[in-house]
């Protein structure tokens, strides 16, 4: 009778939670946004000598000062520059297949920060750059077009495999969410194992608040066979952390096995290949998860919060 009670109200209280949470979302879907997607990569492409001096005037942040027109135009007349503008037109001949994930990014942003203003949205097309595929200041948002043909076009046949799974369309607003995180938190050292879990975690979990309409495989980056390896393995992964000792170690080469992008996680054992990189990221992100629901904490004091104090806070239990 005891045990039916206690399924009753674990049930009645998740209903109510998400209950509440559509709620929050309907009330996010009418808030209004303005903004539009500039294609300065089509203005690039067609431009020619005479018209050069009036594109630099619309948009001097794209153009150095140090590079001579002739330079500009020399490079706008390139081959591999012309194959790419004209691929990046086959992908995304209108802006319809980022505006909405966008729009919705951005609604969730200003739910949660009531002085956000929409920034100007600015698509480029410059040489594939994966550490560079997007960059977000207060009042410009720049994406590389050029970083989001599909993981399988022959422009990326000499990148490594775990990194192109990412060159998705999908991708750009979960890049965008991770940039607009970086600039919210706040830890002053990252010198452990755990401090660089639950910064990744936070990162993780914002998605989470301010993308909640993509799947978690988009928010970490994951596909759908690599998130269930990792659920699957959630305990002997948290497991194996604890049993050496891993989580308060200060060893540089640690971030390197357990939290850089790479084809597979290094815990130098025969299940290392199966595994997808990054799964200390995916632990930090149950982190930020279990002290999110056991802590009356709002987002902004989380992203800020001490590593250490937030994990002895968060009662975190792996999944068996």
């Amino acid at each position: 009778m005891r045990n039916i009670l206690s399924f009753l109200i674990v049930t009645l209280l998740l209903f109510q939670s998400c209950k509440n949470d559509s709620k929050v979302e309907n009330e996010i879907a009418e808030i209004n946004v303005e903004f539009n997607v500039e294609r300065f990569d089509k203005l690039f492409a067609d431009v020619s000598p005479l018209s050069l001096p009036k594109l630099k005037k619309d948009y001097p942040f794209m153009f150095s000062k140090q590079i001579s027109d002739s330079v500009w135009i020399s490079r706008i007349q390139d081959t591999i520059q012309q194959q790419l503008h004209d691929e990046i037109n086959k992908k995304y001949s209108t802006s319809e297949l980022i505006e909405d994930d966008i729009t919705g990014l951005f609604q969730h942003l200003k739910y949660h920060n009531k002085v956000f203003k929409e920034p100007r949205v600015i698509t480029f097309s410059d040489y594939v750059d994966h550490r560079n595929k997007v960059i977000v200041t207060d009042t410009i948002v720049l994406i590389g077009l050029a970083n989001y043909l599909g993981s399988d076009h022959e422009f990326y046949g000499n990148i490594q495999k775990y990194l192109r799974e990412n060159f998705e369309a999908p991708q750009i607003v979960s890049d965008l969410a991770t940039e607009y995180a970086k600039k919210n938190i706040y830890q002053l050292t990252r010198k452990s194992l755990i401090d660089e879990m639950v910064y990744f975690g936070k990162i993780l979990y914002y998605k989470d608040v301010m993308i909640p309409f993509k799947t978690d495989e988009d928010k970490i980056g994951y596909n759908k066979e690599q998130l269930d390896w990792a659920i699957l393995n959630e305990s002997s992964i948290w497991q194996f952390f604890v049993e050496r000792e891993l989580l308060f170690e200060t060893d540089p080469k640690l971030p390197g096995r357990f939290i850089n992008p790479a084809p597979f996680t290094k815990f130098n054992l025969e299940l290392d290949a199966e595994s997808p990189g990054r799964l200390g990221q995916y632990i930090g992100w149950q982190i930020v998860r279990a002290y999110m629901q056991n802590n009356d904490s709002s987002l902004k004091d989380m992203l800020q919060m001490d590593a250490t104090e937030l994990f002895n806070k968060s009662k975190f239990k792996p999944r068996k």
